[in-house]
């Protein structure tokens, strides 16, 4: 079966191509796509890279890991799903830029009529930003920043404003603030014009912030260091809470008494089981020690999209066409202000 998908080259040229589809494996579903949410983040500094270092020699990698559409096809154990549902999947092995993808059974969870495809193709990072939230564990009233207010960081502020914490979001991109203020994150700081750490403390005053979580790429060890300055302090002078590292940031950490009792944690994926290909291919981790799985965590976020307690469509900047993720790509690199949620449609 011939089917068109988005491919980046070894020089980091971005474009759609006609390709073969593999035949079904076993547990597997065969999705009809009809969207799919480019990540403006990873996917975007895959193309960074090669560009910045190409290797024409390279073959040509396709890409995506968040898709929606129709189940047309099923082969072996398939749980709930049924030919013929609407689903949300995810998945770097099979939930392509492409208008036909096969998904492993626990990277797909059915959507209701009420969340539209360009909707549920935000499950994956909304997993992504949920597991980064049940790290952070932030408590009713508790105080918290949230630096980087792309998708991640979007959606981890609602998520962690829906579980009962107050957030300030950090960002440069004014563009970013307004889309933010649309999807409920009412207090936001502009670190290139404002002192986001004076704000911070304001905002927080007289507790200190009692968690942060760190949602961008690159060098962050100064942007560490403001936050240390804004978290609540004990009695003995020693900085306090959680801070939460989900972007692809790096940090240098001392040790002792440099950083006083701050718990500095991971946040990797979308939670237990993607990259298990047990998993994925629908055996179950133990419900009574794992209870929030990827699964579980991607069918909570259909769930609050559904309910309209997780807002998603400003994030939606630009919807294209597949033959032109290329156009897409190029201007989530060179563009950051002006675009961040581009959804990619399949016509069929």
């Amino acid at each position: 079966m011939k089917r068109v998908a988005a491919v980046i080259t070894g020089s980091g040229e971005v474009k759609a191509v006609e390709q073969e589809l593999a035949p079904l494996k076993d547990n597997e579903v065969r999705i009809k796509v009809f969207a799919s949410l480019i990540s403006p983040g990873t996917e975007m500094s895959g193309v960074k890279a090669k560009r910045e270092k190409p290797d024409k020699d390279a073959e040509d990698q396709v890409f995506g890991y968040a898709n929606a559409g129709e189940i047309i096809e099923i082969k072996g154990e398939a749980k709930d799903l049924k030919v013929g549902m609407r689903v949300a999947a995810m998945g770097a092995g099979g939930a392509h830029h492409a208008n036909y993808a096969n998904v492993p059974v626990n990277m797909v969870v059915p959507i209701p009529d009420s969340v539209k495809y360009d909707q549920a193709v935000y499950a994956c990072l909304g997993a992504t930003s949920l597991q980064a939230v049940r790290r952070t564990v932030p408590q009713l009233g508790e105080y918290g920043m949230v630096l980087g207010l792309g998708i991640v960081g979007n959606l981890a502020s609602q998520l962690c404003q829906i579980s009962g914490g107050r957030v300030i979001g950090w960002e440069g991109y004014e563009s970013r603030i307004m889309i933010a203020k649309s999807c409920g994150i009412n207090i936001t700081v502009n670190f290139r014009s404002q002192n986001p750490v004076d704000e911070s403390k304001d905002f927080a005053t007289p507790y200190g912030n009692d968690f942060a979580i760190m949602a961008f790429g690159g060098e962050a060890t100064e942007a560490l260091k403001s936050v240390k300055s804004c978290m609540k302090v004990s009695a003995d002078g020693h900085f306090m809470g959680r801070v939460i590292l989900v972007g692809g940031c790096k940090v240098v950490v001392n040790g002792g008494a440099a950083f006083g009792n701050l718990d500095i944690k991971s946040a990797a994926r979308t939670g237990p089981g993607y990259h298990d290909p047990a998993y994925e291919y629908g055996k179950d981790y133990p419900e009574v020690f794992v209870q929030f799985t990827t699964q579980r965590n991607l069918r909570e976020i259909i769930k609050l999209i559904a309910e309209k307690r997780l807002i998603v469509d400003p994030m939606t900047t630009h919807k294209m066409q597949l033959e032109d993720v290329g156009k897409a790509a190029d201007l989530l690199v060179n563009s950051p202000d002006k675009a961040m949620g581009i959804v990619l449609e399949m016509s069929h």
